[in-house]
């Protein structure tokens, strides 16, 4: 039977299956090694930031009801659990606010969703830490090409959430390859993750990220953790979901390109195509930022000498910073408080009470943000022009083209690390803080990721 089966089995889908079964041995080229380290390094901090804000808070007690065999940490406590379970937990912890790493060709946030799922199934079976970097720069590889190969539509207009789909299959490949699962059923994997693939784009109206952080890391985690571990203890599937008269393309609108799954796999790592963000707040906003912050050292632009701020913005993202809810999306409130304080850092971008204060609001009556077509269509993606009217009746403005943290403009390791420990220090302590940088920074010379427990609990 399965041999008749593998005869109706397509070319992509044989390759898709062949590349991730192998991955857990193949060698990865030094400066994805490095890079993926950064994203571990990012995501393991953005998890312990976010797990003492509420929807990771609610996430690990919602967890600790469960039960379940102690297999891998729940971040941030002292909780050990199932390993779906803890993949949930961290997923969402991950999420929980705008600190992890992104995406752009992907359109996703990779990190929230393949590590907390490789890092519980690394728990599960004592892999080491070498194991667990070829499993996330895997993840980043598949979860990079399932929407491009779908057919990516204007951010404003897509009919199904990208975030919650990269997720769903990165994760799965990054499980598959700690799992060490044959090709067969790595298909039968496939299967397991189409059948699950889902998440609607209305996550941008949750006023509290708490569903956001589910839609983005924690279903996308526990999904992959789920249908891998189904597999390996024996579950079987159909042995393609990729072609035939129904498939993963046909059940979101046909079409797609296929061929984008497997294009330059093992060729074009796309971990080198991820984001590490400078500033700890929503994607759209990080090119404003730059510009408000070069401007401010440049021109000594205070509250009191600054009359009018413009801040053009691509038309397909505005809609979800301008005036936002939440302090850390809102683009308007950023701009008002960085001019106030000089700066945007984790504590002033995320305090919800200054979003009320006379000081903040008066700001914010002076900044005008506008949606640009043509900010949209530009070359490196996300950029921002900011416009300056001061008191005296000067005109400054900057563009920024190339975000700072993407490909066209990375933050050096010093960098990197900085911003860790600025997420870490207040959850676990500076000292600790320091020994787990040094430990990702060696990560693959651990024998079992189970030594990262006592860093990561608190």
């Amino acid at each position: 039977m399965a041999k008749s089966a593998s005869a109706t089995i397509s070319p992509i889908t044989a390759r898709l299956a062949q590349y991730v079964a192998a991955a857990a041995d193949g060698a990865l080229p030094p400066e994805v090694v490095v890079k993926t380290k950064q994203h571990i390094l990012d995501t393991l901090a953005a998890i312990l930031s976010g797990s003492r804000l509420k929807p990771g808070e609610m996430a690990a007690r919602y967890v600790a009801t469960l039960g379940g065999v102690p297999e891998a940490t729940v971040i941030g406590t002292q909780l050990v659990t199932s390993a779906a379970h803890a993949a949930l937990a961290n997923g969402m912890m991950g999420h929980a606010d705008e600190t992890d790493d992104s995406h752009l060709g992907g359109r996703f946030h990779p990190g929230c969703g393949v590590l907390p799922a490789a890092l519980a199934i690394a728990e599960q079976k004592e892999r080491g830490g070498a194991d667990l970097i070829r499993a996330v720069a895997l993840g980043y590889d598949i979860g990079a090409r399932i929407c491009p190969a779908l057919g990516l539509e204007r951010a404003d207009k897509a009919r199904y959430s990208t975030h919650s789909l990269g997720n769903a299959f990165g994760g799965a490949a990054a499980a598959a390859a700690l799992l060490r699962l044959g090709e067969r059923q790595v298909r039968h994997l496939l299967s397991y993750t189409v059948q699950q693939a889902s998440g609607v784009p209305f996550w941008n109206r949750d006023p509290e990220h708490i569903e956001k952080a589910f839609d983005f890391g924690g279903m996308g985690a526990r999904n992959a953790v789920y249908g891998a571990t189904m597999v390996a203890a024996g579950f079987t599937a159909t042995e393609d979901p990729l072609s035939g008269t129904h498939n993963l393309f046909t059940a979101f609108g046909g079409g797609g390109m296929p061929e984008k799954l497997v294009e330059g796999l093992g060729e074009r790592y796309e971990i080198l195509s991820a984001s590490i963000k400078k500033w700890t707040v929503g994607m759209p906003i990080q090119a404003a930022l730059d510009a408000l912050t070069l401007l401010i050292e440049q021109h000594k632009l205070t509250p009191g000498n600054t009359k009018r701020i413009v801040a053009h913005m691509p038309d397909d993202r505005i809609h979800i910073v301008s005036n936002a809810a939440m302090p850390d999306v809102c683009l308007q409130h950023l701009l008002a408080v960085t001019l106030a304080d000089g700066t945007c850092t984790f504590a002033n971008s995320h305090d919800e009470e200054r979003m009320e204060a006379a000081d903040i609001l008066a700001i914010r009556q002076r900044i005008e943000a506008v949606p640009s077509r043509e900010l949209t269509e530009a070359v490196p993606a996300r950029q921002a022009i900011l416009e300056v009217e001061t008191a005296d009746g000067r005109k400054v403005s900057h563009r920024t083209r190339a975000v700072r943290g993407t490909p066209a403009n990375p933050m050096p390791q010093a960098e990197v690390e900085s911003k860790a420990l600025d997420l870490l220090a207040p959850v676990i302590g500076p000292a600790r803080a320091a020994e787990l940088v040094a430990t990702v920074a060696r990560l693959e010379t651990l024998p079992s990721v189970r030594a990262l427990r006592p860093l990561l609990q608190a």
